[in-house]
């Protein structure tokens, strides 16, 4: 294994997070020094010196391996998260050592989920730490880390293509250089017209900073407590909607359009047809249910909270908007579907992905077709192509491998002592980056009543869905692996 090269890439990772720190420290000077100064302060000293460490005392480096580039991804990742929990820590408040690491986690993978009773007690420098780790984690540890390494280096290259999902690489022509650049520059400009578009909307222009880390790393953490229902504002429910949905959208089509000056390229592929018919569909049905069972006295109520809240799920953003702890069970059943499926490859989402259950939907129908013309010849078409049967195999492998995931969580958890709602929405929620699920853990709900043991499973939940799961599950291998 190649220490050298691991620690000066795992280090560049911390030194993002130091500057982020950093921006905290900044914010709390502005605030008179609040009471997270000192712990920002002592955070980001910790995590620069460690950061910079290899830089100083490390020399030389040789080209990565296979192996060594998903230990970088996994390391960088796991480090984060230990000194991403260091400003709660060191402020206190109502933290233990377990929700830091479970608020870490869900920061940095883009969950959304908390542990926080009351977030409007946290000061603005630690509320801002605490947002920036959704912007960290959207765009990618490692996507920062790939930014800053210089585009010939070998090093580039290999981390681009374990990093970057290869579903989202399918359906892009373009050099591993080029595509770290278009994936940023999306991600930025997503975040600055999200920014912009709430504060025009009425919101103020820290929780407008704060909501934007949020929207394009569709994360969800919000610096209210009743999240974006605190506002009450149609503008702001509109621009959360818009950019919950483009945040979720193929990055590289995004940056198509904006080459071409034209929506055409998204609203004739196939796959964002399919995400946006699938965000009409489920969001009707959930309408339908919460108005015919009467959760709402009047159609317009019902649309918008169920159409607000299907998008919040399938986005995997998991704004606040209504209290659905008590909604009917159809309308439950229709969001952990799509917290399962959630949006698309190349974004900011997790879960399943449409673009895998667009491959599992046609092989179904391929084989139903197959069994009733027996002699003739079916494919899978995916836009203007047709997929080979080689490729079909690992997604759906994925899928099951997914499942199983879920089932042991559900499992552990219940053993725990978690209620049967709260395991099964919580692993479907925390392994797909959704955040909020059902029961006590709703929209509205929190994370702070589970067992200690039960935030760890979820925390492990959160990084297998943000990590794709076989990157860790390489390194573990690795690690048990008898050497011959």
């Amino acid at each position: 294994m190649n220490v050298k090269s691991i620690s000066k890439n795992v280090g560049m990772a911390l030194l993002v997070s130091s500057f982020f720190m950093l921006l905290g420290v900044v914010i709390s000077l502005i605030d008179g020094k609040d009471s997270a100064f000192g712990a920002l302060l002592i955070s980001c000293m910790i995590t620069f010196l460690t950061g910079v460490f290899p830089f100083i005392f490390v020399k030389g480096t040789q080209p990565i391996s296979l192996k060594d580039g998903f230990v970088i991804i996994v390391l960088s990742w796991l480090l984060s998260f230990i000194f991403g929990m260091l400003p709660y820590i060191m402020w206190g408040g109502e933290m233990s050592l377990a929700d830091a690491w479970f608020e870490s986690v869900s920061g940095f993978t883009t969950t959304g989920a908390t542990v926080l009773k009351d977030v409007e007690a946290l000061p603005r420098s630690l509320l801002f730490w605490r947002s920036s780790t959704h912007f960290i984690g959207g765009l990618g540890v490692v996507v920062f880390l790939l930014l800053i390494i210089p585009s010939a280096s070998p090093f580039r290259q290999r981390l681009t293509k374990l990093e970057v999902s290869s579903l989202f690489r399918e359906g892009v022509q373009m050099q591993t250089n080029k595509l770290v650049s278009v994936i940023a520059s999306v991600y930025v400009g997503i975040f600055a017209l999200a920014t912009v578009s709430l504060f025009l909307a009425g919101m103020p222009l820290f929780d407008a900073v704060t909501h934007g880390f949020s929207l394009c790393a569709t994360g969800g953490f919000s610096v209210r407590n009743a999240s974006i229902a605190a506002y009450d504002s149609l503008a702001i429910n509109i621009v959360s909607v818009v950019f919950m949905i483009v945040a979720t959208t193929n990055f590289a089509l995004i940056y198509t359009c904006f080459i071409r000056r034209s929506l055409k390229p998204v609203l004739t592929n196939h796959i964002a047809r399919f995400y946006l018919n699938s965000i009409l569909i489920t969001a009707a049905i959930i309408i339908i249910s919460l108005k015919l069972q009467g959760t709402y006295d009047s159609w317009g109520d019902a649309v918008e909270n169920g159409l607000f809240t299907t998008i919040s799920y399938i986005t995997t953003t998991g704004f606040a908007f209504t209290d659905n702890a008590s909604w009917p069970f159809l309308a439950c059943m229709v969001l952990m579907y799509v917290s399962v499926q959630c949006a698309m490859a190349g974004s900011t989402s997790s879960g399943i992905k449409v673009d895998r259950m667009m491959v599992v939907f046609k092989s179904i129908r391929r084989q139903i077709m197959s069994n009733l013309h027996p002699t003739g010849t079916m494919r899978i078409r995916m836009g203007n192509t047709f997929m080979p049967d080689d490729h079909v195999l690992p997604i759906v492998l994925y899928i099951v491998l997914y499942f199983f995931i879920i089932g042991i969580s559900m499992g552990l958890l219940l053993m725990c002592g978690v209620g049967g709602t709260e395991a099964v929405s919580g692993s479907v929620a925390c392994l797909g980056n959704v955040g909020p699920g059902l029961g006590e853990i709703s929209a509205m709900g929190n994370y702070d009543a589970m067992p200690v043991m039960a935030k760890l499973i979820f925390s492990l939940d959160m990084f297998l869905g943000r990590i794709d799961i076989y990157p860790l599950l390489i390194v573990v291998s690795l690690i048990f692996k008898k050497e011959k």
